[in-house]
């Protein structure tokens, strides 16, 4: 049998608490034991970003961390935006702008924007490239994902588009 851990952070801003192997990816967790599908596994090897989640408001891929680096830390996933009633301004920038296509990329790609904007609430467009290029998309040019990052800048600074 292998060892099992009692594991407790906070998930989209409510705490959790349960036990599992340590050693488990913490995608296969949020995935597997939350019910959390945004996150993607897109190549399990990092270079995708389809898996990305926020970790203490730093963008992270869940594919390269272990559950036990979870302990003790705020994890929000794309789920932990909005919700379909109360979407996100990041979100509903993405929907505006038709920056979403197959959606596969989406969920990774909305949360690297909210880094961004954490860290830069004004970015310019080569400041918004920068902060995606660890998320792929196959379907675009990224022209509209660049737009509605700079869209929910705007939002979120209470600007009009």
């Amino acid at each position: 049998m292998s060892e099992r851990m009692e594991l407790s952070f906070t998930l989209n801003g409510a705490p959790v608490c349960l036990t599992t192997e340590p050693g488990r990816r913490a995608l296969d967790l949020l995935r597997e034991e939350f019910g959390l599908t945004a996150a993607k596994e897109g190549c399990g090897l990092g270079e995708c970003g389809a898996c990305s989640v926020l970790v203490d408001g730093e963008l992270k891929l869940s594919c390269l961390l272990l559950a036990a680096q979870l302990a003790g830390r705020s994890v929000v996933t794309a789920e932990g935006l909005g919700t379909p009633d109360a979407p996100h301004p990041i979100q509903s920038a993405f929907a505006d702008c038709g920056a979403v296509q197959c959606g596969y990329c989406t969920p990774g790609m909305t949360l690297a924007t909210s880094a961004l904007l954490a860290q830069n609430p004004d970015p310019d467009r080569d400041a918004a490239r920068v902060a995606l290029s660890g998320n792929l998309c196959r379907c675009t040019g990224y022209v509209k994902i660049v737009d509605a990052v700079l869209a929910a800048g705007a939002a979120l600074r209470g600007e009009k588009p």
